[in-house]
């Protein structure tokens, strides 16, 4: 490939999602609770989240979907394929499955699935508050077409296209948003560089059958006709963000290596977060990983904040450790036992910590073929 296109297709991976992120309004608390979709930040795979996200320059693999499909095109083998199981808070449950495999050169195709159990919940009403016996589950599940390419040996670029549906009762919502992302290597063992945007798309609104209700006209006689009526819903956005990440590693150790990562994460509706996270590989096959994730207010007073007045003290604005941020320190586990089982195999475990809540841990399994 012409090295002037790809360096043109670099500067232009990177400075988009910059773009973008400067026009579109800066999270902060204020903003908080106003996008809908939450589920599409709630991180799948053992591995990124037993280093609080923060890989995003250097993941590799069938988990890279989940943080920057560009490095899905890194796949050691022809393909790959994993499960994943987390018990989030509020005793919701999170399955994920993706499968992805070479489709031709040094291009990568797949398909992933993540679904929400929140179990039954009960239907109550202002006479019956107590529940009336019957009982429902919302569904909210999430289909990515993903698709990642190997530009040159150090240029990695993907993308994904989103189906998000959200079902409640009987009203449900659907929408369709964008996720892309680019991983440059400096060298095979130096330093990496990525970047990501996710969750870019239109709008979305619930429409049901319960949404229909039939009323009897104010003032009118008794007996008349009910008259249909609709109940009008608000839009919602989804959460956008933009995370970028450099990476170092694997250093080498002697009968250990290890990697080393950091990343800063904007997000459109909530905080912006800054990610630390390391990994130490033990003979290729015992993996120890820890992060830490902090959040950052970038705009902590609001809009009538005057710079200069007796409210003004940057240490407000570091909310990691107070109540608008519950999450703590990420430890994690992985062990590959290709070489005990003669196939790919590698099993993944991570935790982090959280106050107010029992801590959330995802449980892994990867095969490459």
């Amino acid at each position: 490939m012409n090295r002037k296109y790809i360096n043109r297709l670099i500067i232009v991976t990177l400075l988009v999602p910059m773009f973008i992120s400067s026009i579109v309004e800066g999270g902060s608390k204020r903003r908080r609770g106003t996008a809908g979709a939450q589920e599409l930040l709630i991180p799948v795979g053992s591995r990124g989240t037993a280093m609080s996200g923060a890989f995003v320059a250097g993941i590799s693999g069938i988990e890279a979907a989940e943080w920057n499909v560009a490095g899905l095109a890194d796949m050691a083998g022809t393909g790959e394929a994993m499960f994943t199981h987390s018990s989030w808070i509020a005793d919701i449950d999170i399955t994920y499955a993706a499968i992805a495999t070479n489709f031709g050169g040094k291009n990568m195709l797949g398909i992933s699935l993540k679904s929400l159990d929140f179990g039954n919940i009960d239907v109550t009403t202002a006479e019956l508050p107590d529940g009336t016996g019957e009982t429902y589950s919302p569904s909210f599940m999430t289909v990515s077409f993903l698709y990642s390419r190997q530009m040159t040996d150090r240029i990695l670029f993907g993308a994904d296209v989103k189906i998000v549906n959200e079902t409640i009762m009987r009203e449900s919502a659907t929408g369709i948003a964008l996720d892309a992302g680019v991983q440059y290597k400096t060298s095979p063992n130096g330093i990496k560089i990525g970047a990501s945007i996710k969750n870019l798309g239109l709008n979305m609104i619930f429409n049901g059958a319960d949404l229909e209700e039939f009323h009897q006209p104010e003032d009118s006689e008794p007996g008349t006709n009910t008259e249909p009526r609709r109940i009008s819903l608000s839009e919602f956005e989804l959460p956008t963000t933009l995370e970028l990440g450099l990476a170092y590693g694997p250093l080498d150790l002697g009968p250990a290596k290890a990697v080393f990562c950091a990343s800063f994460l904007n997000n459109n509706f909530s905080f912006d977060e800054y990610r630390l996270g390391a990994e130490i590989n033990f003979m290729d096959m015992l993996y120890a990983r820890t992060g830490l994730a902090m959040a950052f207010d970038p705009e902590p007073y609001g809009a009538d904040f005057i710079e200069g007045t007796d409210d003004d003290d940057g240490d407000d604005q570091w909310e990691s450790g107070t109540e608008e941020f519950i999450w703590g320190p990420t430890f994690g586990l992985g062990l590959n036992l290709s070489r005990l089982t003669g196939m790919g195999l590698s099993v993944d475990y991570a935790y982090r910590t959280a106050e107010y809540f029992d801590g959330v841990s995802w449980l892994t399994l990867k095969v490459a073929f």
